[in-house]
């Protein structure tokens, strides 16, 4: 056998005894944004318990979804609003920005319930001026104050601007796993479906709506709780 031939017999031995060599795998794909509401239409929107979007109370006003209450309405009966949409894993984010003395709420996981209002089901990112409404106040070591898990688990830190002013929040679910999030800082995080989160509720005024917080998968909500507040650049993306 010529040496040169003898060589790349060697050569192709060598190869052959090399691992195979498999190709970096491609990062995940974040998946797309889905504009909620853009400052241009109220299509991903209807009312609670209804197909229709409210006639009243809820309209455009620039970039920003207002929510301005009827005079003759009693909040309680409610013109809260959810995406037509359902979400289990997602990530949320919008800014709010509350009239002096003001108080709304985001809810999410919501079910829609005819019999029911919908923090039945719903669990609600508070939304508050945390220095002029009493409910900064009351509740346990402030989680009715802004961003907690209402009546459950205080924000800290409580970075909540005056009303007024825009405050970017987020809301990630990814599992069980649930954080929220305002002004860049993580301000509580929990899971659901543990025994704590059980002994939690068991002992909270949710202790008689079996629904609460139960489903996999529900509604985003925004609520109207009879005093002015504003939305921006609701969007939302499936984890």
């Amino acid at each position: 056998m010529k040496p040169i031939s003898l060589l790349l017999l060697m050569l192709l031995m060598i190869s052959a005894c090399q691992p195979a060599q498999t190709p970096p795998e491609e990062p995940a794909m974040e998946s797309e944004w889905i504009a909620l509401f853009d400052g241009t239409s109220t299509d991903h929107w209807k009312t609670y318990n209804s197909d229709e979007f409210p006639a009243q109370g809820w309209q455009i006003e620039g970039d920003e979804l207002v929510f301005r209450p009827v005079p003759s309405e009693d909040w309680t009966s409610g013109l809260d609003i959810i995406t037509r949409e359902q979400f289990q894993d997602f990530e949320l984010e919008m800014e709010w920005n509350v009239a002096e003395g003001g108080n709304s709420g985001i809810f999410y996981f919501v079910i829609e319930q005819p019999e029911k209002a919908i923090y039945w089901s719903g669990l609600e990112m508070q939304i508050l001026d945390n220095e002029n409404h009493p409910d900064a106040t009351q509740g346990v070591d402030g989680n009715r104050k802004a961003t907690s898990l209402y009546d459950l688990i205080p924000a800290v830190p409580q970075n909540a601007k005056p009303f007024g002013e825009w405050n970017h929040v987020k809301i990630i679910s990814n599992g069980p796993k649930v954080e929220h999030w305002m002004n860049g800082e993580k301000v509580l995080e929990f899971e659901r479906f543990t025994a704590e989160w059980d002994s939690m509720l068991a002992n909270s005024k949710f202790v008689d709506h079996p629904e609460f917080g139960a489903a996999s998968q529900g509604h985003i909500g925004l609520q109207d709780h009879g005093d002015v507040v504003r939305f921006r650049n609701i969007r939302i993306r499936k984890l």
